[in-house]
This record gives C-alpha cells, sequence and structure tokens, in this order.
C-alpha cells in the first residue's frame, strides 16, 4: 500500500522511540531498502556513522508510523513533549541563527540517496552489522 506522505516530507521536527521508551528529536527520516535511514540534530556538524542509522524492517503508517519496536512521530507543540524542549529549542534557534549552515533539502536528499545505496552495498557484502 502506498503512503499518503513520505515520511521525508514531513515539515518539522521527528521524534524517534527506541523499544526501550526513550525518545529523541530527529532532523531528517528517509525510507530505505533496508528499512529507515534517520540523521540525528546536528548531524552535518559529525562523522556520518556517527549521524546516519539504519533501522531495518517495514515502515508502516501514514504519521505516527512504525518500523519494528520503533515508534515515529512529530514533535507536539507546546507542553505535549516537555522531555524534549532541550532538544527542540536548540534546533530550532540554530535553524534561525545567522550562523545555520544547515544543507538545503536538495542536497540532503542527495546526500542521504548516497547514503542508502553506500549502506546497501555494504550490508549485501556482510560489511555492516546491521539490525
Amino acid at each position: 500500500m502506498k503512503r499518503l506522505v513520505s515520511i521525508a516530507q514531513v515539515p518539522g521536527l521527528l521524534v524517534l522511540r527506541g523499544p526501550d521508551g526513550r525518545e529523541k528529536c530527529i532532523a531528517e527520516a528517509f525510507e530505505h531498502s533496508l528499512g529507515l535511514l534517520y540523521f540525528d540534530l546536528f548531524w552535518h556538524h559529525t562523522t556520518p556513522e556517527k549521524a546516519a542509522h539504519i533501522i531495518k524492517g517495514v515502515l508502516s503508517g501514514d504519521g505516527p508510523w512504525r518500523i519494528g519496536d520503533f515508534r515515529i512521530r512529530n514533535l507536539g507543540c507546546h507542553n505535549t513533549d516537555p522531555h524534549l524542549i532541550d532538544q527542540s529549542l536548540e534546533w530550532k534557534h540554530y535553524l534561525q541563527s545567522d550562523e545555520n549552515d544547515y544543507p538545503p533539502k536538495q542536497q540532503i536528499f542527495t546526500w542521504s540517496t548516497w547514503t542508502q545505496n553506500v549502506v546497501s552495498s555494504c550490508d549485501r557484502a556482510g560489511w555492516l552489522g546491521l539490525g
């Protein structure tokens, strides 16, 4: 079944909840042949192996989304997510600042496509222990 909206097209911050119930804000998410590729906040200020992550499985839903034991949703407004306020405000202030060097969406998409191809090739070759 085709999704109504691609997770990559969702505006604003997304929240990733892991199997242990902990949540964090993520900057970008893309459907991937192995499941879901996501980037941490400030991913562009670090190395790809620290900033880009794969969750293997089948992505389902149109928001919120599920993949294995992980859940992805839009960040709530006002007092919905008080435990994520610091992360989200730091990111928001950075994006609004003059020091913002965040790449344009098209460049992010190009980089994510390249990353997907590299990760898929490495996984097929048995170089990655993704799980």
